[in-house]
């Protein structure tokens, strides 16, 4: 982890002098509007239809319509918080795409905003651009999931930690933003303010931060901490049952198992667990394994140019600290899981990409070692550079929103045939799907295995006494569990192969559906 040294002059650029040229072009403005654009037109139009596995656990923890889900001890309520003035309003899941959209347009442009005054008006547009281009930065951007959110929150909070030398009103948007990030994913908080927390005691410039870290962690903090004396007897618990519930947690999986599954999902899928799949698309992933050598370039040319070393090298040692969990700690992956990392990389990257712009034209000392005759070419190899990258990323989200669309279509398909086959509120679905099936039938929903189990088998036996039940497989030869083998099964068209077990208690299926 780098933390950077203390430097009396401020990380801040002085504004820019004053001219009677017309006002510049709003670059992050236009890069936010770029943003809700693609969502809208390449996103939203493919899933709005349904809602996917763990949006669904989310949504229901607000939505007033349906029975909540089981949430399990290693998440946090920030999103459902989010997401529920939305859906007090509307059950509509293309409004609450569209609504998500331009929020995270929104929250892209303050984010990077905060970055304007350390880097300057383009640069920080350049480093949204490079963070916004990415395929799943635009998945994410219309899912109800906490990752980008806590990317962006975690973007402007390092922003305005290093403002506040020069700003003193900063420790307010700092401990703002800082406890965003904790409401929305309580570990990511720990990680995040644990670097902050170091440079603020380390070096004396940056100390009147220490207030706005703590007082933000434990505000965004609380929620999470209540929850677990109130449902797992103490955080101690509630870290030991999130542990067991994401398979394990420590450096014996290896850097093989995580950051090897992370690069396996680096171009889908959305979830790799287990993560035993061949490398898709191994062309595409050099830009991620550019990314390491591209911040040590930037620290090394920050050294160079003998400016406040703070503004590359904590937004580095933030990203490393975010990545950690997920590279060493875990052995499964998803590609939005390293959304805060990219973020927090933009901007080092995008400093770095605008100084060799800047050499070509106007040499000085400290600047990049480049001859005369690759000069004129530096500022054309990095825009063709930039637009492979984007078209790239391009073609990854294409496909992978239509891979969402068909499994989102399927949850869409299992719930209408469940309900003609007389599945009403109050019902409750077990088994795998049966979050989100049970989400769009209206039903509650369960498990009695797996990560996820919430019911015991006489919990279900007893539930389908009193209530319409149903329990899920995936078929293909997927055995229902033994209480259920002896309940009449129908498999589910349109859903690749499921079959429903109904429940004693049923109510008489339409005539006409198996």
């Amino acid at each position: 982890m780098v933390t950077p040294p203390c430097h009396r002059s401020s990380p801040l650029r002085g504004p820019a002098p004053r001219t009677g040229r017309a006002r510049p072009v709003p670059w992050p403005a236009l890069v936010a509007l770029a943003y809700a654009l693609v969502q809208l037109a390449f996103v939203v139009p493919h899933t709005h239809t349904a809602l996917g596995w763990d949006e669904t656990v989310y949504v229901s923890q607000s939505d007033p319509r349906t029975p909540a889900a089981y949430f399990s001890a290693p998440r946090s309520r920030g999103i459902s918080f989010l997401v529920a003035p939305v859906l007090a309003l509307s059950p509509s899941v293309t409004l609450l795409r569209s609504v998500l959209a331009l929020a995270s347009a929104a929250a892209l442009y303050g984010a990077f905003r905060v970055w304007s005054p350390l880097l300057g008006h383009r640069t920080a547009a350049l480093a949204a651009l490079l963070f916004a281009g990415l395929w799943t930065s635009v998945f994410n951007g219309s899912q109800v999931m906490p990752n980008l959110w806590v990317a962006l929150c975690a973007t402007a909070a390092v922003g305005w930690f290093l403002r506040i030398t020069a700003q003193p009103h900063a420790s307010w948007w700092l401990a703002g933003t800082l406890g965003c990030v904790t409401l929305l994913r309580f570990p990511e908080g720990g990680w995040l303010g644990l670097p902050l927390l170091l440079t603020a005691v380390c070096v004396r410039a940056y100390r009147p931060a220490v207030p706005a870290i703590v007082g933000g962690l434990g505000l965004g903090g609380a929620q999470w901490v209540a929850e677990a004396y109130d449902r797992f007897g103490g955080v101690g618990a509630r870290l030991h049952v999130a542990k067991l519930t994401e398979g394990g947690v420590g450096i014996g999986h290896g850097f093989e198992s995580g950051a090897g599954a992370a690069l396996r999902s680096l171009n889908g899928p959305l979830l790799c667990r287990p993560c035993r799949i061949p490398l898709h698309a191994p062309a595409l992933t050099l830009w991620w394994l550019a990314l390491p050598l591209l911040a040590v370039a930037a620290l090394v040319l920050a050294r160079r140019r003998r400016r406040p070393l703070a503004v590359t090298a904590l937004p580095l040692g933030c990203a490393a600290s975010l990545a950690v969990p997920y590279l060493f700690l875990l052995d499964y992956s998803a590609p939005r899981f390293l959304l805060p990392a990219y973020a927090l990389l933009a901007p080092p990257i995008a400093a770095m990409a605008a100084r060799a712009v800047r050499d070509t034209r106007r040499p000085r000392p400290g600047s990049l070692p480049l001859s005369r005759w690759w000069r004129p070419a530096t500022a054309p190899v990095i825009g063709l550079l930039l637009v492979a990258q984007l078209a790239s990323q391009l073609g990854v989200l294409t496909q992978t929103t239509a891979q969402a669309a068909v499994l989102s279509d399927r949850y869409r398909q299992a719930a209408g045939t469940l309900r003609r086959l007389g599945i009403r509120p109050p019902c409750l679905i077990a088994g795998p799907h049966a979050q989100p099936v049970g989400y769009d039938a209206g039903c509650a929903s369960g498990d009695i295995q797996g990560n996820n189990r919430s019911l015991t088998p006489l919990d279900l036996r007893r539930r389908a006494t009193r209530e319409p039940t149903v329990v899920l497989t995936a078929g293909h030869g997927s055995p229902p569990p033994p209480l259920a083998r002896d309940w009449p099964a129908h498999r589910l068209p349109g859903t690749g192969g499921w079959v429903a077990y109904l429940g004693p208690r049923r109510p008489l299926p339409v005539s006409g559906v198996e």
